[in-house]
């Protein structure tokens, strides 16, 4: 026997709404107002028998029931939107969608990709640069590069290189001066600093952190102009305008060419690195699979030559 199903309106309706814990912004997103969320979501859990969202001191909270049959009605949701994908395409074409950060894009990624069509010329590549974490089905992602502690529950995930940071500058600001011969003598230099994004989770890697640990003394830390992304401060920092924090991901490429210099010999090892990661349903897909073992090779080429 057929199990009769609920309107996928209302578990769509429910879904974006527990998403965002608003009918407000669960009605932008599916286009419609935030009455018809509330009248879908309502009639939903008349037809399940079961309350679904309610309201604690002004905000919407998920019921017991609801937490627990979430996950499963989004990874439903995910593989819709994949036979959708895959029935619209026909699989004409072999694209291959990555998420990723603008920085790595721009810094490392990009200047490797001719590689990877050298390798597989018959996929074609579509990036997708964003600090927004990837819903990969729903957003007709393939895999995603994240900066991260590695917990992606339901994504396979794959560690691809630690991170450290140092202080990196131009060549030619040491030529200049004042001197950067210890730590201290960056009170006499621009610091060049990044606004992480708190909504990212990540840990904080400023400039504080990286003067406590050298133990320079005399540093005012928090002086110095700000960017949105590491890779624009590191191009400041390439153009002589002071100096960054350059990890060894992000500031390889530039230290290898000459670009960046790293004045000092302190590094600053954190917890989060870089990791490749994608659903599990899609592991063994060619195109998946033909990234996966291509990255692997590039980012252990990039640790034999000392990060």
């Amino acid at each position: 026997m057929v199990q009769r199903l609920p309107s996928l309106n209302g578990l769509r309706a429910f879904e974006a709404a527990a998403r965002h814990l608003s009918l407000t912004k669960a009605a932008r997103e599916l286009n419609v107002t935030p009455a018809a969320i509330s009248h879908q979501i309502k009639a939903l859990e008349a037809d399940l028998g079961a309350a679904l969202l309610r309201r604690v001191r002004g905000e919407f909270v998920l019921t017991e029931v609801a937490q627990s049959a979430l996950p499963a009605l989004r990874a439903g949701f995910d593989q819709i939107a994949e036979a959708a994908r895959r029935l619209r395409s026909g699989q004409t074409r072999r694209f291959l969608t990555i998420s990723v950060g603008p920085t790595f894009a721009s810094t490392w990624l990009v200047r490797r990709l001719g590689r990877f069509k050298e390798v597989f010329p018959e996929i074609d590549v579509r990036l997708d640069t964003s600090d927004e974490l990837a819903r990969f089905a729903r957003d007709g992602v393939d895999v995603a590069i994240r900066f991260g502690s590695g917990d992606y529950p339901g994504l396979e995930t794959i560690r691809l290189f630690d991170e450290e940071i140092y202080p990196v500058c131009s060549p030619k600001l040491l030529e200049r001066g004042p001197p950067l011969e210890i730590p201290s003598d960056l009170a006499a230099h621009t610091l060049l600093h990044v606004e992480w994004m708190p909504s990212r989770g990540n840990e904080t890697l400023d400039w504080e952190m990286w003067l406590r640990a050298a133990g320079a003394e005399g540093v005012e830390h928090g002086r110095g102009p700000r960017f949105s992304h590491t890779s624009i401060a590191l191009q400041a920092a390439a153009e002589g305008q002071g100096v960054a924090l350059g990890s060894g991901s992000l500031a390889h490429d530039d230290l290898e060419a000459g670009r960046l210099v790293c004045p000092f010999d302190i590094v600053l090892p954190v917890s989060f690195a870089y990791y490749l990661v994608y659903p599990e349903a899609t592991a063994e897909v060619p195109k998946v699979a033909a990234f996966r073992d291509w990255i692997l090779g590039e980012a252990a080429a990039k640790r034999g030559v000392g990060g």
